[in-house]
């Protein structure tokens, strides 16, 4: 054994089985105890009934039971992890800290930190690849650069690929490695942090085959149910990327590309760390965006009177869920035909979705906007009544969540579609230096 004492962290990962990075600390160490902190740098931000916390809290929950039935447990504490990870370190006197890797700006932040901070302890710290298949300078273009482009991107990603990248991790097959604990401890409350338990319901962790081979035919249409519902635990790891690309491999190559689009916005938020908070597309921050506060009050209630628009954000608010079509129609009506700025309703879906993972709501948003990496062009403008003609033509969708629609209750258009295109397309000219 490598080392004698480890603790490991889970993270977007809260999960036993296939897990990489406890797997590498499992058959690396003589003894592992894991730990889960709640960050507050993180959940601070966040309103006191966020249903994610809910979800993390069950799922954490669940994931200390299953290490009890293992005669182990989970350490679960609540804070700064800058501050909890050396000093759960100093307890129980460990020579490593294992972890998956984490791709976002504030993490990556946090963890140079952290392996500044216990290498002056003599302490390693050791990452591991878990939450995608191919990371950071894995899938580069001949010149060595990262792709920015997702169709070159996803024929390499495929190229590349073999079985071994989708192995699972046996992590489950070594727990006799596990810390036994002395005295377990009683799993820190929602309430003594602050926060509520949601009412919503969270989708299952499983999937029907039958769902991912029909996947091409109906993902596009929000009433048909063609999608498998897995991007909440994909988002928190309690379930594996690999599983899943183990799963659709052989029976749809339109699921496969999902998941590749998600590897692709990670390795975009990697290389290119300014596209967080603003446009991949640089120029595009000279765009001049409209500042109508009832505008956005209409769009987040779902009472623009854009029947497809409004659905979809009622959906969002009661449920934490859109539909993907609908959230590209949603986007796109948001910046093109109110005009506003892609940062309000990127945030406002950071608030909502129970799947929000920065890479892909900020990759969906610019896309949307036009100013993101292989975006659609500017000029590309969705027109909302044609989409939901297209893709909701009984209307199955719409009445199910705007049970007031063809009635006197519902709004008029809060803006009308010609004059809201024309205005974009000025706009959006004028700021790009095209007039």
């Amino acid at each position: 054994m490598k080392f004698k004492n480890v603790l490991f962290w889970h993270r977007r990962d809260i999960r036993i089985a296939d897990n990489a990075g406890l797997h590498k600390a499992l058959i690396n160490a003589e003894q592992v105890a894991p730990v889960f902190i709640f960050d507050t740098a993180i959940i601070d931000k966040l309103p006191k009934n966020d249903a994610r916390i809910s979800f993390i809290h069950a799922e954490i929950t669940a994931l200390k039971e299953a290490y009890r039935s293992l005669n182990s447990d989970l350490i679960v504490a609540h804070g700064d992890p800058k501050i909890l990870i050396p000093e759960l370190a100093k307890k129980y006197k460990v020579d490593a800290v294992f972890t998956n890797r984490d791709y976002e700006p504030y993490a990556r932040s946090r963890d140079a930190y952290l392996l500044s901070k216990l290498k002056d302890q003599q302490i390693s710290f050791i990452g591991a690849k878990d939450h995608v298949v191919f990371e950071k300078e894995e899938v580069l273009k001949a010149d060595g650069l990262p792709y920015t482009v997702f169709t070159p991107y996803s024929r390499k990603w495929k190229a590349y690929f073999n079985e071994n990248y989708t192995a699972s991790y046996p992590s489950e097959n070594h727990t006799a490695s596990l810390f036994k604990f002395e005295q377990n401890e009683d799993l820190i409350s929602l309430e003594s942090m602050g926060f509520v338990q949601s009412q919503i319901k969270f989708p299952k962790k499983t999937v029907e085959l039958q769902t991912i081979n029909q996947y091409q035919e109906k993902r596009n249409f929000p009433a048909a149910n063609g999608t498998s519902l897995l991007s909440v635990h994909l988002r928190f790891g309690t379930i594996s990327i690999r599983s899943l690309v183990n799963k659709s491999l052989k029976i749809s190559e339109s699921y496969l590309n999902e998941l590749i689009w998600r590897d692709f916005y990670q390795m975009i938020l990697f290389h290119f760390p300014h596209s967080a908070e603003n446009s991949f597309r640089k120029q595009y921050d000279l765009v001049e965006w409209e500042k109508n506060t009832e505008h956005f009050e209409r769009w987040c209630h779902g009472k623009t009177g854009y029947p497809m628009v409004d659905a979809g954000m009622r959906e969002l608010n009661e449920t934490g869920f859109m539909h993907n079509r609908v959230r590209m129609v949603v986007a796109s009506f948001f910046t093109k035909h109110l005009l506003l700025d892609w940062r309000l309703g990127a945030a406002y879906f950071a608030e909502k979705l129970l799947d929000f993972e920065l890479a892909s709501n900020t990759g969906g948003w610019q896309w949307a906007a036009g100013c993101g990496c292989d975006a659609a062009p500017y000029f590309r403008i969705f027109n909302p009544t044609s989409q939901q003609q297209k893709f909701d033509k009984d209307f199955i969708y719409i009445k199910k969540w705007i049970p007031e629609f063809g009635t006197d209750q519902y709004p008029e258009p809060i803006v009308e579609h010609k004059f809201a295109r024309e205005r974009a397309l000025n706009r959006y000219k004028k700021g790009l230096g095209k007039l």
